[in-house]
């Protein structure tokens, strides 16, 4: 999946995963010159949708620091027969990847449907 479908799809983990990525950017000024007032420009304007799902397609695997903040731990295991597989805290997905960017872009995309449930209210059926 895409990373602006993983976007639209999730919005309440977009929410956390783009508050995080401007952070990470405000943080990286910290050691120029950067005026204030452009950090809170920065944060005022936010990172659209389309810009952080380029980057989310061109390198998934900067999501992971994301999802660890969030108590979502992925391990990409690499077997004796060139293979990967994927955990994700107690979610063991058995399914051999051939490369590690395929592994992992599953795990980004079960990554994005866990954090949206962790996050997401439970509606609760009465009986």
């Amino acid at each position: 999946m895409k990373g602006i479908d993983l976007l639209q799809k999730h919005t309440a983990s977009a929410v956390v995963i783009r508050a995080w990525f401007l952070e990470k950017m405000i943080e990286s000024l910290q050691t120029s010159d950067v005026p204030d007032d452009f950090k809170n420009m920065m944060r005022e304007t936010g990172i659209e949708d389309d810009k952080l799902a380029i980057m989310i397609d061109a390198n998934p695997r900067m999501l992971l620091d994301v999802f660890d903040d969030n108590d979502i731990i992925i391990e990409n295991s690499l077997y004796p027969d060139g293979t990967f597989t994927i955990k994700i805290g107690a979610y063991d997905f058995t399914r051999p990847y051939f490369t590690r960017k395929e592994a992992e872009a599953f795990a980004i995309e079960a990554a994005f449907e866990i954090l949206e449930n962790k996050l997401s209210p439970k509606i609760e059926e009465n009986n």
